[in-house]
């Protein structure tokens, strides 16, 4: 390894080299879990299976849109669910002397 007289080295040369072993950390630790993983993964198809199988790696379920409680009296297009923050719409119909029964979907 080349020995280096940090001592003679200006601040900016330091952070560019101290910039660039970081980078050099970073990409031998990716190399490093790569080959692990593609280990791994020719040790689970050698007995059969995949490495999602043996991990039992879960997805997230996405969670079905809800649906709409209350119809903008002269758009139809627009609806709200009843969820999260009132569409400006439904705020105005409320101000306007309606009621949310009044906005309801039968």
């Amino acid at each position: 390894m080349a020995d280096y007289d940090l001592e003679a080295l200006s601040l900016g040369e330091l952070k560019k080299m101290q910039k660039d072993v970081a980078k050099a950390i970073s990409t031998f630790e990716d190399r490093q879990k790569a080959e692990a993983r593609a280990k791994v993964e020719a040790l689970a198809r050698d007995l059969g299976y995949s490495l999602a199988e043996l991990v039992g790696t879960e997805t997230k379920s996405a969670r079905a849109p809800a649906a709409a409680k209350y119809r903008h009296p002269e758009n139809p297009a627009l609806t709200w669910s009843g969820r999260g923050r009132k569409p400006q719409w439904f705020v105005e119909a409320l101000e306007a002397g309606k009621t949310a029964s009044d906005l309801a979907i039968n």
